[in-house]
């Protein structure tokens, strides 16, 4: 496991920090990919994306720094809500996966975009149900589709990647119909942005961030949009 026990993940951010193992290899690397041939039409009005990619610490932050997203939390999909808690998914018997609700405005950034940076520098779509050091089910790569129009995208956009060759090996992330979305507990949100010196953020995430602001500068925005941001205008 990447992270401590429940309880020590409510104790002081230091004493947390300096409790982490550091893991055994930094984020993947980023990998330049071409856009997607074929993207949604036009629309109109705040959009949902739901993806995972391991730890939704990272895939979260990167959302958060792109420009267009108006949301991005945290949470659990692929299982039910009864389930849709810390520390039962972290079992890996549930059939959640942790994830990303990302609100997108469409007119800003298209789903497409939103796939191109998610499978480029959020994550390694080629390991299965696993991601950098954190293993099982619930770090697996997955998109949890909205409409019949999103499927079509996403699948059509893996079947170019992967008869282009653009990674060394086929790509495994699973398309399924998003039957629902649990925003993960409080202290879930928002965390690369609030612990960026705790070791595991800082080797594995940060760099996510970086990647982002390089590849995809035109998309990048330095202020990350926040979760508790949001709270407080409501």
């Amino acid at each position: 496991m990447r992270r401590p026990a429940l309880a020590s993940l409510l104790a002081a951010t230091t004493v947390l920090g300096l409790a982490f193992a550091m893991p055994s290899r930094a984020a993947e690397e980023a990998v330049v990919i071409p856009a997607p041939a074929t993207d949604t039409a036009p629309a109109s009005g705040i959009q949902t994306a739901v993806v995972a990619g391991g730890c939704f610490w990272g895939v979260q932050g990167v959302f958060q720094h792109t420009a267009g997203v108006v949301n991005a939390v945290s949470g659990y999909a692929g299982g039910t809500k009864a389930t849709a808690d810390y520390q039962t998914v972290s079992s890996g018997r549930t059939g959640h996966a942790e994830s990303v609700e990302i609100k997108y405005d469409p007119t800003k950034i298209s789903y497409g975009k939103i796939l191109q940076i998610y499978f480029s520098v959020v994550h390694d779509p080629t390991q299965l149900n696993r991601q950098g050091p954190d293993t099982g089910p619930q770090y697996r790569s997955a998109i949890f589709t909205t409409s019949d129009e999103q499927k079509k995208v996403a699948e059509a956009y893996i079947a170019q990647l992967n008869g282009a060759k653009v990674f060394s090996k086929p790509i495994v992330t699973k398309v399924g119909a998003l039957e629902a979305f649990y925003p993960a507990e409080a202290y879930h949100q928002d965390y690369l942005t609030l612990h960026p010196n705790q070791p595991y953020i800082a080797y594995n995430d940060l760099p996510k961030v970086e990647n982002l602001k390089k590849l995809f500068a035109d998309n990048y925005i330095e202020k990350p949009t926040l979760v508790s941001a949001g709270k407080a205008t409501n």
